[in-house]
C-alpha cells in the first residue's frame, strides 16, 4: 500500500447539469461517503482529503488529435484502416478494439455534452488543487479518467445488462459486492420478495443503488486498486489527451 489512511473517491458527472454522485472508500474497501451535489459541493468534498484517489468517470480534456500522429497509429496492432481512427482519442479507439463502445470526445471549440464539459471542469480544478495525473509514483493526491461501462465489463467478463434495468443494477452490485466492497448484499432482496408484493408491486429495493451512485462506485474501486494494486489495473490512451484506467490486468481480445 502506498500509504495509510486514504480516500478513493468515485465520481459520476455523467448527469450534465444535475447533482452528481459520488462514493467514497476507504483502505479496507469500506463505504465512507455516498451522496450526490453540485460540481462545487464535490470540489469541497475533495478539496478536504489530504490523501486520496480520485476517478473521474469523464473524459480528462478534449481531443488532443493524438490519433492524426503517424507514429501513433504505427504503434497500434493492427494498424487502423484509413478513416477508421478520425476524431477519436487514442484511448477510446483502443477500447472500441475489443467492442467497449465509448462516447467520442469532441475537440475543443466542437459541439460538447454538458457531462464531458463538466469534466473537463473538474479535472482542471482537481489540477489546481495540486492532484497529478495517474501514476504518480507516491504522491498523496492523484487523479484517474475511467468509464464505468468498461470497468463494468472487464470485471464480469461480459458486456452488462442495461444499467436503467433492475438486473443491471442486481448484477453491477454483486459484482461490486464480490470484490470485497461492503455492500448490501443485492441477492437478499429475493428473500423479501412475496406474491403479494410483486403483485402489489412492493419491492424491497432500499439496499439496491442507484445507476449512478454504482457507477461511482467501480470509479472509487478502480481507484482503491490503482493505488494499493497498481499491478492489477491497465491504462489505455496517451498521456497528453488521457488515459483510461480499468481494473484489471489486461481487457479480453473482444467482449460479447
Amino acid at each position: 500500500m502506498l500509504f495509510s489512511h486514504s480516500t478513493y473517491l468515485g465520481i459520476d458527472p455523467t448527469a450534465g447539469q444535475r447533482p452528481i454522485p459520488y462514493a467514497a472508500l476507504d483502505d479496507d474497501l469500506k463505504l465512507i461517503a455516498l451522496g450526490q451535489g453540485s460540481l462545487d459541493d464535490v470540489v469541497a468534498f475533495t478539496a478536504g482529503q489530504q490523501r486520496a484517489f480520485v476517478a473521474v468517470c469523464a473524459p480528462r480534456r478534449p481531443n488532443q488529435g493524438v490519433m492524426t500522429q503517424a507514429e501513433v497509429r504505427e504503434s497500434i496492432f493492427p494498424p487502423p484502416n484509413p478513416g477508421r481512427w478520425n476524431n477519436f482519442r487514442l484511448a477510446e479507439y483502443l477500447l472500441r478494439q475489443h467492442n467497449l463502445h465509448i462516447p467520442r470526445t469532441p475537440a475543443e471549440g466542437e459541439e460538447t455534452p454538458n457531462w464531458m464539459i463538466t469534466g473537463f471542469s473538474l479535472f482542471q480544478r482537481l489540477d489546481r488543487m495540486g492532484y497529478l495525473p495517474f501514476p504518480a509514483g507516491d504522491f498523496d493526491r492523484q487523479s484517474l479518467e475511467v468509464y464505468p461501462h468498461a470497468s463494468f465489463t472487464a470485471l464480469l467478463e461480459v458486456i452488462p445488462l442495461q444499467k436503467l434495468t433492475l438486473e443491471g443494477r442486481l448484477q453491477r452490485q454483486l459484482i461490486l459486492n464480490e470484490r470485497d466492497i461492503h455492500l448490501p448484499d443485492p441477492m437478499r432482496i429475493f428473500e423479501e420478495v412475496t406474491r403479494h408484493r410483486l403483485l402489489k408491486g412492493i419491492l424491497p429495493l432500499d439496499d439496491l443503488y442507484s445507476p449512478g451512485e454504482l457507477d461511482a462506485l467501480v470509479a472509487a474501486y478502480t481507484a482503491w486498486l490503482a493505488a494499493n494494486h497498481p499491478g492489477e489495473v491497465s491504462r489505455y490512451g496517451h498521456p497528453q489527451e488521457g488515459e483510461i484506467i480499468l481494473p484489471v490486468r489486461e481487457l479480453k481480445q473482444r467482449y460479447t
